[in-house]
């Protein structure tokens, strides 16, 4: 680390020298002062006191014209080294004097919104943003700040005015995005039991973006709690054209639905036909648990096996194992344990969710991804790729 310093101290000395030597003219005294300061400075780095170093250079290299720039560099190197107090220090420094030209002002204020984001002191960095948003030069760059503290505030009101100022920027569709602030206050409203406040929400969020899987998702769900499975179904079934990705995590609402409907045999035909088109586990699980009550595990047992030799996939030959095992005695059913035991725990360490961009992996659908911080980017994984 310190010898890092030592090279920060370099350039504070070397910005020092250009400006010493414009300014010639100066009394022999301020000449011997500076020099003074500069190897004070240099005693703090030798005594392992950075601190200390770094507040002396600071008084030492006088900002004007021809230093700002040197300050605002090494302001962004301690930033960007994580050393991020050293920086607020250094920028608040510049933002104090009176003489600063308003350009330089405007910049240092910017950077010292960046070190508090960087730091983690939201409302300070907020704040900073807010106050230089209008300023063309930096408009941009302090929408998508006060878009990512909005976000990780949950302030979503806020983040929708910003994502709507911001795509009329950036000529991007920002829609998508858009469609999730709605989502989250339509579950903070369901959770509260606001039912017509969470609606609202919705229908906002299925205008911002048609092909919202998570608004049909919370739909159907307040739809199944209020005991209407007629609509709940037609929210739902939605999802096979907004995205099939994620019918996945519509099955057991489709199956609730059929169920409180007194439809079995409707669903049956419903997945089955579902099936051909997209193949996954989750309706299987589903199909085959209605086989094996009105049929029998052996038969339940079959309709897997046949399945799994058309998709082959690890979940499938677990489920496949575990409905065969009561159909067989002795050895087989020894030898069958063997593998029922090494399949769950293979699908133990197997994650269900990964992110399409980051590759963040985890066992429950997260609409922003954790990793890159990306929304819908965390898609189901379907074990066909076993």
């Amino acid at each position: 680390m310190i010898w890092w310093i030592i090279l920060v101290a370099a350039t504070l000395a070397g910005a020092w020298c250009l400006g010493y030597r414009a300014r010639w003219h100066r009394v022999a005294a301020q000449k011997i002062g500076l020099r003074r300061d500069y190897l004070v400075g240099l005693n703090y780095l030798l005594n392992e006191e950075p601190d200390k170093a770094v507040d002396v250079f600071i008084r030492m290299l006088e900002v004007d014209s021809d230093t700002v720039e040197t300050h605002l560099a090494v302001g962004k190197l301690f930033r960007r080294r994580g050393e991020v107090d050293r920086a607020i220090r250094i920028h608040q420094n510049l933002i104090a004097r009176p003489q600063l030209d308003k350009s330089y002002r405007e910049q240092s204020l910017f950077e010292l919104g960046q070190d508090y984001l960087s730091a983690g002191v939201l409302d300070r960095a907020e704040r900073v943003f807010l106050d230089v948003v209008d300023i063309r030069q930096y408009a941009l760059p302090a929408l998508k700040a006060l878009l990512d503290i909005y976000q990780r505030e949950k302030d979503w009101e806020n983040a929708i005015k910003i994502a709507e100022r911001l795509e009329k920027r950036v000529q991007d569709n920002l829609h998508p995005i858009i469609a999730h602030y709605y989502c989250e206050l339509a579950e903070r409203a369901f959770s509260k039991k606001q039912i017509e406040s969470a609606n609202q929400f919705l229908d906002k969020a299925l205008q911002a973006d048609s092909d919202c899987v998570r608004a049909s998702l919370l739909r159907g769900k307040i739809e199944i709690s209020q005991g209407d499975f007629r609509s709940a179904l037609k929210s739902l079934k939605k999802i096979q054209s907004q995205n099939p990705d994620y019918l996945s995590e519509a099955v057991d609402g489709l199956a609730s639905c059929y169920e409180g409907l007194s439809e079995e045999d409707k669903m049956v035909h419903y997945f089955m036909k579902l099936l051909e088109q997209y193949p996954r586990v989750p309706v299987v699980l589903i199909l085959s648990e209605r086989i094996r009550r009105q049929k029998g595990d052996r038969t339940a047992a079959k309709y897997v096996a046949d399945y799994v030799r058309r998709y082959p996939s690890l979940r499938g030959l677990h489920l496949f194992i575990n409905l065969y095992m009561s159909s067989v005695e002795g050895r087989a059913r020894d030898d069958l344990i063997i593998l029922q035991n090494l399949t769950k725990k293979l699908l133990a360490d197997k994650p269900e969710y990964q992110c399409v961009s980051c590759g963040f992996s985890c066992n429950s659908l997260h609409w922003l991804c954790p990793g890159c911080r990306q929304w819908s980017t965390i898609k189901p994984l379907y074990c066909l790729e076993s």
